[in-house]
């Protein structure tokens, strides 16, 4: 009788054993909803941060760069006056753009737009390739995935100095020709820091320039400009009197000559634009 008493556990404490399993097993499924709920917002249970295998977007909905599109979310150039070492990319496809080496997803980039769609290389990390983008606003970068990019060296540099009104053409870091030319007005400036050769375009609406080189750059003052984003191009004039003079609305004017010789400039070549 006494010992079958002493091996019982007491009535009171058995039903406090299970209402406390009871408890610990509620808590326990409402971390869990927690958790399921936070990760499919993309965010750390823990930190509440986004997660870093966020499914990416799909390349339907991102938005292309081109020279007509803005990309608020890119990275900015982190060094606009620095030379590159001229490598230069063409993605073989529509490819994602993310803001740093695997990194989250805010465009897309393609082979053609106004032509072959040739980007220069301002950064290497492992398969990752960062790059100059067409896209508002001025100075815009991204990085995309190297094997999906066809790679080539242009062994030209072009540099424009807004002070001196002079541009000038290098090969292999030799200067070949330099030309006075004409630049953006006060109220227009030319906007400075790295950009490239875009496209090559003749254009049968206008009588200023036979061939027009469209930058990858934009007026930082007009949204738009005659029907088209206020690209920044290089082209000529049909009267010689703008040369050393600030009187156009961001473009770079020079000389036929001057031209001639950019013309054959491969695209996707380095302009650098500074105060000098």
């Amino acid at each position: 009788m006494t010992s079958q008493d002493n091996s019982r556990t007491p009535r009171g404490d058995s039903a406090s054993t299970r209402l406390a399993y009871v408890l610990t097993g509620v808590v326990l499924v409402a971390l869990g909803l927690v958790a399921v709920l936070v990760l499919s917002a993309g965010a750390d249970p823990v930190t509440g941060k986004p997660a870093a295998n966020t499914k990416p977007a799909k390349l339907s909905s991102l938005v292309e760069s081109t020279t007509h599109t803005r990309l608020d979310r890119a990275p900015r150039d982190p060094r606009p006056q620095q030379a590159t070492e001229g490598w230069i990319v063409r993605p073989t496809k529509v490819i994602a753009i993310h803001d740093a080496p695997g990194g989250r997803t805010f465009g897309k980039v393609g082979p053609k737009q106004i032509g072959e769609t040739w980007l220069p290389v301002i950064a290497q990390r492992d398969q990752w390739t960062q790059v100059l983008l067409p896209s508002k606003p001025n100075g815009s970068t991204g990085w995309l995935r190297s094997a999906h990019l066809k790679r080539e060296y242009t062994p030209y540099l072009i540099r424009v100095h807004l002070s001196s009104m002079r541009l000038e053409l290098f090969f292999e870091g030799r200067e070949m020709n330099s030309w006075t030319i004409g630049i953006g007005k006060p109220d227009t400036p030319t906007p400075i820091g790295r950009t490239f050769i875009l496209g090559s375009i003749v254009d049968p609406n206008q009588r200023y320039s036979p061939i027009i080189l469209p930058l990858g750059a934009h007026s930082d003052t007009l949204d738009s400009f005659g029907g088209g984003p206020g690209t920044v191009a290089i082209h000529t004039w049909p009267t010689t009197d703008v040369l050393g003079t600030a009187s156009s609305n961001g473009c770079i004017r020079v000389p036929r000559e001057a031209l001639n010789q950019l013309t054959k400039v491969p695209l996707g070549t380095l302009v650098l634009v500074d105060q000098g």
